[in-house]
C-alpha cells in the first residue's frame, strides 16, 4: 500500500513500510526511508505510485477552477465533499487528489481552514487577486518590452525619466528599476555601462550632477514660479557705488563707495544687495531659500539659490538703483575709523568692475601708486581702498608682508572640452581690499546683533576649529572679537537670515525672523551648515575630475605636490588633493616631493602617484 500526502506544501507519494496511529514509516520514490504524520496522510492507495500521483496531477490540470469556486458556496467544505459536487459522483481516489491539488494550486480561490477543509473567497475579495494577478501579467511583460530593449541599445522613454533615481536613488520596487537591472544581468553588465550603452550617460560631469542633484535637490533644480513682488520704495543714496567680481559673476551682492569729505576725510560706504526687504517670513521665496540654502558653484556651471528674476531685481547691477543695507565709516587720514551708520536705501550702481579687466593694471606690481597713470573707472579710488586695507589688516594683526606667495586655481573649460587652469594670487590687491572691506561689514553688523542681543548665524573661532554658532564668539583667525555672514545674501541663505535680524535693528517696523533660544534658528544653522558642506565637497569632486581629465590632455607623467599629512597630498597648480604610494615616513607636512604618473582613468575618478624624490626642503 501507498499514501498520498502533503508536506510543506507539496503534494507526494510513498510506499508504506510500518503504520501506527500517530505516524507511518515510509519509502519515498526516491528510496528515502522517512515518517510522515498520519495528520498529513489524505489517502492510501496501492498499484503503481508514481502513476498515481501523474494521473492526479493531469487531472488538477483540467479542473475548471472557477466553475469549482461557484459550486462551493460560502461555508466551509471538505475536500472530499467539493469532490463529489463537481464530479458529480463519490470521488475515486485519484479524483480526491486531484481535487486536493487543484485547491491548494489557487489560494486567492480557497482558504485553507484546516486539514483537507476549506472556505471560498468572497467574490469581492477573489475579483481583487485575480486583478493583481492581471496587472501582475501586465506589469512583467511591460518590463520584457523594456529588458528588450535595452539589450538592443534603445533607452525607453520611461526608463529615460527615471533614469537618474535608477542610478543614484533607486526604488527597488519601481518597473523601470527592475527592467534596468534586469537588462544589465542579462547583458553582464553594471547599471552605469548600461546607461552609458544608451545614451543615458554622456559625460561623467553629467553623471556626478546627476547623483549630486537627485541626493540634495529631488525636487530639480527648477525654480516653482515665484512672481516678484512690488519693489520697496526706498530713499536714493547721494553716493555713486562700484561692484568688483570675476567676468563670470552674475549674482553682484556687495559694492562699495568713496565719497572725500575734505580735510583728509573719507566716508567709505559698503552696499549690500537686500532682497530681504521683498520676503516676508514664511513666504514661498523664504521657503525656497531654506530648502536650497546656498547657491551651488562647480566648473561649467552653478545652481542657484534664487531664480533669475529674483537675482536680475536685486543683484547689484551697474545703470540702475539697487535696493541694498548700507553700512558708512567716516576715514580720516591715519585710517582710524569712526561709528558706523547704516541705512536701507536705493544705491545708484555706476560700474560693474571685472577683476580680468582690472587686475592686470592693478596688481602687487602696478597701479597702486597715486602718481600712475589711471587705466579705469574707479582706479583712483581703489588705490586709497587699498591703503585702507592694509591699515585694517594692521590692526587685525593680519599683515603679512613678507608671506610667500599663495596661490588659487581653478578650472575653467571652452566649447571643445579643451580644460585650462587658472591661478591667482591669493591676497592680491584687489582679494585684499574686498576682503577687508567685507570683513569691516560682516565683524561691525555681528557686533551689532551681538550687543542688541539677537541671535544670528555667526562663524566662531574661539579656539580650534571655524564653526557656526547662534551666539557671536571671538574668530582668533580673522583677528576680530564679533563675525558673521552678511554680504551675500543672494547666494547663502545664512547671510539672508542675518539680513532679517539686521534690518529689524536699523528698521524700527520690521521683526527679526528669530529670538535667543530659538528652536527653528538651531535648525536652520544644522541645514545650513551640512548643506554647505555638502556643496563644498561636490565642487571639489568636479573639480578633482577635470583635474584629471587636463592632466590627460597635457600628457603630463611627473608632477609637483605638497604633503598635507602622511600620504595625503596636494598638487601644485592645480584644485586636486589625492593620495600618493611611497612617501618616506619622515617627509614633514608642507615638503614638496615629486611624484610619478603610474595610471591615470578620469573616467573612473582614479589617478596612481609614487614618490620619486624630495624637490625642496622641509618648511619649518
Amino acid at each position: 500500500m501507498n499514501i498520498f500526502y502533503e508536506e510543506s506544501g507539496q503534494f507526494k507519494v510513498a510506499a508504506i513500510v510500518q503504520k501506527n496511529d500517530a505516524t507511518y514509516q515510509v519509502d519515498t520514490q526516491h528510496g528515502k526511508r522517512t515518517k510522515v504524520k498520519a495528520n498529513n496522510v489524505f489517502a492510501e492507495f496501492d498499484g503503481d505510485m508514481a502513476a498515481f500521483l501523474e494521473n492526479a496531477q493531469a487531472q488538477a490540470a483540467d479542473i475548471d477552477t472557477d466553475l469549482l469556486w461557484e459550486v462551493c458556496g460560502e461555508e466551509e467544505f471538505s475536500a472530499e465533499a467539493i469532490a463529489e459536487e463537481y464530479y458529480g459522483h463519490a470521488p475515486t481516489k485519484t479524483e480526491l487528489a486531484a481535487t486536493l491539488i487543484a485547491l491548494y494550486a489557487a489560494p486567492m480561490y480557497f482558504y485553507k481552514k484546516a486539514k483537507g477543509v476549506f472556505k471560498a473567497a468572497p467574490e469581492k475579495t477573489l475579483k481583487q487577486a485575480l486583478a493583481a494577478i492581471e496587472r501582475k501579467k501586465q506589469q512583467d511583460a511591460q518590463i520584457d518590452t523594456w529588458v528588450e530593449a535595452l539589450k538592443r541599445g534603445e533607452m525607453p522613454s520611461e526608463i529615460t525619466a527615471d533614469l537618474k533615481t535608477i542610478l543614484h536613488a533607486p526604488d527597488k520596487q519601481s518597473l523601470t528599476y527592475k527592467a534596468f537591472t534586469k537588462a544589465a544581468d542579462a547583458l553582464k553588465t553594471s547599471a552605469y555601462e548600461l546607461a552609458k550603452k544608451t545614451g543615458g550617460i554622456t559625460s561623467i560631469p553629467q553623471y556626478l550632477q546627476d547623483g549630486f542633484e537627485i541626493k540634495y535637490f529631488p525636487k530639480g533644480t527648477g525654480f516653482p514660479d515665484l512672481a516678484l513682488p512690488e519693489m520697496p520704495d526706498l530713499p536714493k543714496a547721494d553716493v555713486t557705488a562700484f561692484s568688483i567680481d570675476d567676468e563670470s559673476t552674475t549674482e553682484v551682492d556687495d559694492a562699495l563707495s568713496l565719497t572725500d569729505l575734505g580735510n583728509g576725510m573719507k566716508r567709505v560706504g559698503i552696499h549690500i544687495a537686500a532682497p530681504s526687504l521683498a520676503i516676508k517670513p514664511g513666504d514661498k521665496m523664504e521657503k525656497n531659500i531654506m530648502e536650497r540654502l546656498s547657491t551651488v558653484y562647480f566648473p561649467g556651471g552653478k545652481i542657484t539659490m534664487l531664480p533669475e528674476n529674483w537675482i536680475a531685481a536685486f543683484s547689484l547691477d551697474a545703470g540702475a538703483y539697487r535696493p541694498a543695507v548700507s553700512i558708512y565709516f567716516d576715514v580720516d587720514s591715519e585710517f582710524n575709523v569712526g561709528e558706523p551708520t547704516c541705512k536701507i536705501e536705493a544705491v545708484n550702481i555706476a560700474e560693474n568692475l571685472r577683476i580680468q579687466t582690472i587686475e592686470p593694471h592693478f596688481n602687487a606690481e602696478t597701479g597702486l601708486d597715486e602718481a600712475g597713470e589711471m587705466m579705469f573707472a574707479h582706479h583712483q579710488d581703489l588705490i586709497w581702498f587699498h591703503q585702507f586695507a592694509v591699515a585694517l589688516q594692521k590692526a587685525r594683526g593680519k599683515y603679512e608682508p613678507d608671506r610667500a606667495p599663495q596661490y588659487d586655481y581653478s578650472i575653467e573649460l571652452d566649447e571643445e572640452g579643451k580644460v585650462s587652469v587658472v591661478h591667482r594670487e591669493r591676497g592680491s590687491p584687489i582679494d585684499m581690499l574686498v576682503s577687508e572691506m567685507m570683513i569691516l561689514a560682516n565683524s561691525t553688523w555681528a557686533q551689532m546683533l551681538h550687543d542688541n542681543d539677537l541671535p544670528g548665524l555667526f562663524r566662531v573661532q574661539p579656539a580650534g576649529k571655524v564653526r557656526m554658532s547662534t551666539k557671536s564668539e571671538p574668530h582668533i583667525g580673522m583677528g576680530v572679537q564679533h563675525y558673521g555672514w552678511f554680504t551675500s545674501p543672494l547666494r547663502r541663505a545664512a547671510d539672508y537670515i542675518n539680513q532679517k535680524q539686521l534690518l529689524s535693528l536699523i528698521d524700527d517696523s520690521a521683526e527679526p525672523l528669530f529670538q535667543q533660544s530659538d528652536a527653528e534658528l538651531f535648525a536652520a544653522l544644522r541645514d545650513f551648515d551640512t548643506a554647505y558642506a555638502a556643496y563644498a565637497d561636490f565642487q571639489r569632486q568636479m573639480e578633482a575630475y577635470w583635474s584629471l581629465v587636463y592632466l590627460q590632455q597635457q600628457g603630463t607623467s611627473e608632477l609637483t605636490a605638497t604633503i598635507l599629512k602622511e600620504d595625503l597630498v596636494r598638487i601644485e597648480g592645480l584644485p586636486l588633493v589625492t593620495r600618493a604610494t611611497g612617501i618616506p615616513f619622515d617627509a614633514l607636512p608642507k615638503s614638496q616631493v615629486l611624484l610619478k604618473i603610474t595610471e591615470l582613468d578620469p573616467e573612473k575618478q582614479f589617478i596612481a602617484l609614487n614618490y620619486v624624490k624630495a624637490v625642496a626642503p622641509a618648511v619649518a
